[in-house]
């Protein structure tokens, strides 16, 4: 049996993006489907959808609609269809949260990526991964205050992450000028909407998109890797 292929898939991705944990599925079914292929490490790097949001928030709905000037029927009408596409990808918006749902509510995510890349970097890619993930449930079927150092640091205490670590993490100006580099990167490689997934540094996948199309993609990526290789 040949030897799997290492390649790095960076995402840019915010925690309020719907299809970010779309997309993030179905790489990750991609990913299953050639485990005899490739081994992927995969990292998140931050964008923010609205570093401009105010610190109360705003109802996602009434959000969609000012941002996208929908109406109210056409803003219900999209979260339909985004909530019919993660149900296809195997994720679920429905509230599993305790009680009546609260509204379902968008948040300044500065806080959570300052979280995200100081895991990043002090424990690596794997548990940063576990960690987005109970970020997207946190917010998408909990409902929480994505804004609030407590949430921030309950979720990351709930993947093992030592509490008194993330709550520092949010307050740290070094942690902070990672953020503002991975930000700054995101525009240099002219990334106007997440997700977006580069791999290996080189090539970009823009959205969303289905496992074959991932699947496609990093099978390209290597067969043109390996024939440069060859070539020099």
């Amino acid at each position: 049996m040949s030897e799997t292929v290492p390649v790095t898939i960076d995402i840019w991705s915010d925690v309020m993006c719907p299809w970010c944990v779309i997309g993030h599925n179905q790489l990750e079914t991609a990913l299953a489907g050639m485990q005899d292929e490739v081994s992927a490490t995969v990292r998140f790097h931050p964008f923010e959808l609205n570093p401009d949001m105010p610190e109360q928030g705003e109802e996602s709905a009434a959000h969609i609609q000012r941002k996208y000037g929908r109406t109210p029927d056409q803003a219900v009408d999209a979260r339909g269809r985004m909530a019919q596409a993660a149900e296809a990808a195997g994720y679920s918006f429905s509230y599993t949260g305790e009680g009546d749902p609260p509204p379902a509510m968008m948040w300044n995510t500065r806080l959570a990526h300052r979280l995200l890349v100081a895991v990043l970097r002090d424990h690596g890619p794997e548990l940063q991964v576990r960690l987005k993930r109970a970020l997207f449930d946190a917010h998408f079927q909990q409902r929480r205050r994505m804004n609030d150092p407590a949430v921030l640091t309950e979720v990351a205490a709930s993947v093992g992450i030592d509490r008194t670590a993330a709550a520092a993490a949010l307050s740290d100006p070094e942690i902070d000028a990672i953020v503002e580099a991975g930000e700054q990167q995101a525009w240099d490689w002219n990334v106007s909407g997440v997700p977006a997934m580069v791999i290996n540094g080189k090539y970009m996948i823009p959205g969303a998109q289905d496992p074959a199309t991932y699947a496609n993609a990093l099978r390209r990526v290597v067969a043109r890797e390996a024939a440069q290789a060859a070539a020099e």
